[in-house]
């Protein structure tokens, strides 16, 4: 159930950020195509551009097309430059009005006894309708947009400016959307059967979870890669300006993000070197414990007295690694101290017959009982012995061979005395003579007292 979420929710960001950037390109690519008369050579601007945003207070109200001396974005500039002095000003801002020239076949717009912009029978030949008609329209929506709303109805008509222009670029271009669709569709289904099949062959060569996990991980974001490259084309990026723009953000991103892709390298080197694996016991500086989870940012250990500690990948990647569990058995050792007047040998020998009847010791590993020191009270033998590396059952078989060694010790007579200290006391003599002088004084004052 969690990679089905996980895929669902892939899916459904893929396809918003489609969506997304489609519309994006749209509104940044927004020119309407009119279709108009060949004869006139006026409609085909210098710039390419057949009709710009007249705007007030940064808002597209209608769009103006080119004239024969002016392109439309030529035009708008004049004409948003004039309503921009009329806004600047304090006076309050008049109502728009329309002055028509039916000789010239043309209208002006006008303000505060200023000409905003002229209506002229090319515009109304674009839009299909008379001169004064557009210039009414026009009017109205300048009228409109002067007028200083109330936040709220401004919020409402930004939003449903914006959604309208958002509906328009989705049915524009709903064949690139739809075909970016059938591409993430078809990457989902593509990129779950390559995870499949890779986690399968994981299995089959490497016995390892951690990394058939990696694997399987590595092979579906693979194919989602490729197929959000093959979706964005769908849709009409460029590509040579989209590497570009990764190279920049992948600049940015290595900075900010330096210390997080060093994690996600160092674990995709621990899970392919496999210097430990899922239920290891290993200690990594001051943490000690049973490995739990392998991922691609942190490994997660269980301590042994019920902790869960979470040590990032650079970290481990850094430390030195003891694996306790690497191999099934590990030796440990206990020292016995002997008296001195014991048998050596008789001592060897009872531990070595004790050991080997002991549960849990690896009878088929050599067993060493080896005279370490000797003492100022006892002679200390280091006894070494196999056991399993399991932590409960390495610390179970230490505890029974150290009682076991001690009980068959005492059994057979060998004494295990305890250390022997030796205490010296300097410049004792002295001290007896003052006491035997304090005694004798002590003497004659009670026979003095009697007489």
């Amino acid at each position: 159930m969690g990679k089905r979420k996980a895929d669902r929710i892939c899916i459904v960001v893929v396809v918003a950020s489609l969506i997304l950037l489609r519309s994006h390109i749209g509104l940044a690519q927004d020119i309407p195509i009119i279709e108009t008369p060949l004869d006139p050579p006026a409609e085909t601007s210098v710039d390419g551009v057949f009709f710009a945003d007249i705007l007030v207070r940064g808002r597209p109200i209608f769009q103006v097309g080119s004239l024969a001396e002016l392109s439309a974005t030529e035009r708008a500039q004049i004409i948003n430059r004039r309503i921009a002095s009329i806004l600047a000003r304090s006076q309050p801002i008049g109502t728009v009005g329309v002055q028509t020239n039916p000789q010239r076949n043309i209208a002006t717009l006008q303000v505060n006894n200023r000409v905003l912009m002229t209506v002229t029978q090319q515009d109304a030949e674009d839009f299909g309708v008379s001169v004064e008609k557009l210039a009414q329209q026009w009017a109205i929506a300048l009228n409109q947009a002067f007028d200083q709303p109330p936040l709220a109805i401004d919020v409402v008509q930004r939003v449903n400016i914006t959604m309208r222009e958002l509906v328009r670029d989705i049915i524009d271009n709903l064949p690139s959307i739809i075909g970016g669709l059938v591409i993430v569709v078809l990457t989902w289904a593509i990129a779950r059967g390559v995870r499949q099949v890779a986690y399968a062959w994981a299995q089959r060569t490497e016995g390892d979870r951690s990394t058939e996990i990696l694997i399987a991980k590595l092979g579906y974001g693979g194919v989602w890669v490729a197929g959000s490259i093959i979706a964005l084309g769908v849709l009409g990026l460029d590509f040579t300006a989209l590497l570009g723009t990764l190279g920049l953000t992948t600049v940015a991103i290595g900075f900010s993000l330096r210390d997080i892709l060093s994690n996600y390298i160092s674990g995709v080197i621990l899970l392919a070197a496999r210097p430990f694996r899922l239920g290891d016991q290993i200690v990594i500086k001051e943490y000690e414990g049973t490995v739990t989870q392998i991922q691609l940012r942190t490994i997660t250990l269980n301590t042994y007295d019920g902790r869960t500690v979470y040590i990032p990948n650079q970290e481990v990647f850094q430390a030195s690694i003891t694996n306790n569990t690497a191999s099934v058995v590990r030796r440990s050792s206990i020292i016995v101290g002997i008296d001195y007047a014991a048998d050596i040998t008789t001592a060897k020998q009872v531990i070595k017959n004790t050991i080997a009847q002991i549960e849990g010791v690896e009878v088929s590993q050599p067993i060493d009982i080896l005279v370490r020191e000797l003492a100022a009270s006892t002679v200390n033998i280091e006894v070494r012995f196999w056991v399993n590396s399991r932590r409960l059952a390495f610390l179970e078989a230490t505890s029974q061979v150290a009682q076991a060694i001690k009980e068959s010790l005492m059994n057979a007579g060998i004494e295990l005395p305890t250390d022997i200290y030796a205490i010296e006391f300097r410049n004792s003599l002295p001290i007896l003579q003052q006491r035997q002088q304090k005694t004798a004084l002590e003497q004659q004052n009670g026979q003095g007292s009697e007489e």
